[in-house]
């Protein structure tokens, strides 16, 4: 006995040490769990004791200028489950989401992937796992048919913590048309650089503005979130309410849109690019802006290609997600604002201001011939028509290219010709000083600029693409089957590598009637042209009119204050009878699609366009005024590769004008 118990003490010992090695690994373990396995301040998974959580605020609508909803809230049937109830389940809940998932009809993987925390050990991938807090029900199933909803709370011993719950969510009562959904933007989850800016106010289960006046206006439509204090038991799963603060609403919108317009401008639009389609143009997209001149309200705005915006409130999948923002033809695109390209001869109401500056007399006649000579190159009349000598008046009316060749070609040589610099050049000065080349302000992010290409411009293109222009100059193009192309792209390859910082001639020969490396805006074409309505008047164009806060409290907003232009001569009373001649006069270039329009009720002012773009079909513009007399609206067409501007773009305004000339 005597021998055998200092074995037994040993054994014991022996015990308890690995006893006490494995509770220290325990504890040490759960130490981890508990201290060091979640990101600081991470309240999807708490620790005991109480934490916050935000809640979200009801959004603002976007109302047009008399109140009409063009985006709304409606009421989303959800169903919730409770985290404390997963988390008492011996399954982890799989047994209640499977009940859950037969009654609904819905795949149990992606039920069950929603239980799953985002960025979490074992998560589901995005959008199945849950991006919100783990301190509040999970939303397992959005969008369900309230009567589906309905028979879940009929047995409620089946599916124990779930709920069945209402939520708002944006709703589109124009989204089969007058909806504007490129101008209203649309909503989406805020990046870490939005969530890190907004200090505490933005969390990623919000939903952001993304586009349009969602962005542009996303603090006032937000509204103020509320935050709930709840208790935290030791599993980070919430048990208790403590307190409770209200989300205050975000404020209403209203714009200066007109929805009756809104609705007509993109009827006539889809219209006119299905026609322009029919007649063999490609018209891959299309836009079209209505200004109001008494304020510089902007009316209507539609673009194609377009969409249907309550695809959102669906739930957009991540597919559908990468067709509506992938590429130039995205739906997404605002092409009023966001999209510059060449203006063609709509810009010939920019250089006749320019060449009056530059010395111009517009009392003489001019010489239309059919082409122009300058150095060893020939710039053809569109269709080479020549008209013989001819006023400026006319030389407007039916768009004569070679008069406005003539006046490039001496203002070029007056500046000093490749020495100039672009100090004084009066087609450049004239189109800045109407706002060409720098965004107009309007209330919308992703503005584009356009581009007047000047001088300087022309030396930092060079200096960025001489190295690519030089490779492309050696290898000639192989790629290319056609002789014809392949010889001009290696022609202009070698001239851009060896002299491409030169401002020749044939530049400001070019920039004169809106070709070459000239583009400008939409929108910027219609203020341009409502600056010459209003004789130097220039409209500030804008979409916000005034925010209503929940309690009914209408605040305006601020607007933008208009400026003056100085139109040299009689450069505007000219262009101002030239513009309605284009359209009245027989000869006008944009005539025939006028006619049978009441003009002596409704006298329209305009000026057709026809961009030449290499390798595409041409782009059709025609920008409006009405009533000429008494100029109140700017009504601008674009079609890229739509053809002609008189015979696809003005019949889509004149479209447009029927609708104005009711209101």
């Amino acid at each position: 006995m005597r021998r055998r118990a200092p074995r037994l003490q040993a054994r014991m010992l022996a015990s308890l040490a690995v006893l006490t090695l494995l509770a220290g690994v325990l504890i040490g373990r759960l130490g981890q769990l508990q201290l060091t396995d979640h990101p600081a301040g991470d309240d999807r998974v708490a620790l005991p004791g109480s934490s916050r959580v935000a809640l979200p605020a009801l959004r603002g609508r976007i109302l047009d200028r008399d109140g009409r909803p063009l985006v709304d809230n409606a009421v989303r049937t959800d169903v919730t489950i409770d985290r404390q109830s997963l988390a008492d389940a011996r399954d982890g809940g799989r047994a209640t989401v499977r009940r859950l998932a037969t009654a609904l009809d819905l795949p149990f993987d992606s039920l069950w992937g929603r239980t799953t925390l985002c960025g979490a050990p074992g998560a589901a991938d995005r959008p199945d796992c849950w991006p919100g807090s783990a301190l509040v029900p999970v939303p397992i199933a959005v969008g369900v048919e309230p009567a589906a909803a309905a028979s879940l709370t009929e047995r409620p011993e089946l599916y124990p913590g779930v709920a069945v719950t209402s939520q708002p969510v944006r709703d589109y009562p124009r989204a089969k048309g007058g909806g504007a959904p490129q101008t209203t933007g649309y909503l989406t989850r805020p990046d870490a650089e939005t969530i890190e800016a907004s200090d505490g106010a933005i969390t990623d289960a919000d939903l952001v503005g993304a586009g349009g006046l969602e962005q542009q206006y996303d603090e006032l439509l937000r509204g103020t979130p509320g935050y709930s204090e709840v208790r935290v038991d030791a599993r980070g799963v919430a048990v208790e309410e403590t307190s409770r603060t209200e989300p205050v609403a975000g404020s209403d919108l209203v714009t200066t849109l007109d929805l009756p317009v809104q609705r007509a401008t993109e009827a006539a639009l889809a219209d006119g690019v299905r026609q322009a389609r029919d007649q063999g143009h490609r018209a891959d997209s299309a836009a079209a802006v209505v200004l109001d001149l008494r304020d510089g309200g902007i009316l209507a705005s539609a673009s194609v290609p377009t969409y249907d915006p309550s695809v959102w409130s669906a739930g957009v999948t991540q597919e559908k997600y990468e067709q509506l923002t992938t590429g130039d033809r995205s739906p997404l695109i605002d092409r009023v604002t966001g999209v510059a390209q060449p203006p063609a001869s709509t810009f010939k109401a920019v250089s006749l201001p320019g060449a009056v500056a530059a010395g111009t007399d517009l009392r003489d006649d001019v010489s239309c011939s059919s082409s122009y000579r300058i150095g060893d190159r020939t710039f053809n009349n569109f269709e080479s028509r020549a008209y013989g000598r001819i006023s400026w008046r006319e030389a407007i009316k039916v768009s004569c290219d070679t008069v406005f060749y003539r006046v490039a070609h001496q203002v070029w040589r007056d500046q000093g010709g490749l020495s100039a610099d672009d100090s004084g050049d009066p087609l450049i000065d004239t189109a800045r000083e109407l706002g060409l080349g720098a965004a107009t302000g309007v209330d919308l992010p992703a503005e584009s600029s356009g581009r007047i290409p000047d001088r300087a411009w022309k030396r930092e293109w060079w200096d960025a693409t001489k190295d690519a222009s030089c490779r492309e100059a050696r290898r000639g193009h192989p790629e290319i089957a056609d002789r014809t192309r392949r010889a001009y792209l290696t022609a202009l390859a070698r001239e851009n590598c060896s002299s491409g910082y030169q401002f020749r001639p044939g530049d400001e020969a070019n920039f004169s009637i809106g070709q070459g490396d000239v583009t400008a805006t939409l929108l910027q074409m219609a203020r341009v042209f409502g600056t010459i309505a209003q004789d130097g008047s220039a409209p500030s164009p804008h979409l916000g009119r005034a925010s209503i806060a929940p309690g009914g409290a209408r605040t305006p907003v601020d607007l933008p204050t208009a400026q003056r232009v100085d139109l040299p001569g009689r450069s505007g009373s000219l262009l101002r009878a030239a513009l309605t001649d284009v359209v009245a006069a027989p000869g006008g270039t944009a005539h025939s699609a006028f006619a049978g329009f009441p003009l002596r009720q409704w006298p329209v002012a305009g000026k057709t366009g026809t961009a030449e773009v290499y390798g595409k079909q041409d782009t059709a513009w025609f920008v409006s005024y009405a009533p000429a007399t008494k100029p109140r609206y700017v009504v601008a067409v674009v079609v890229s590769q739509g053809g002609t501007g008189g015979a696809t773009a003005a019949p889509i305004a004149r479209a447009i004008h029927e609708e104005l000339r009711t209101q």
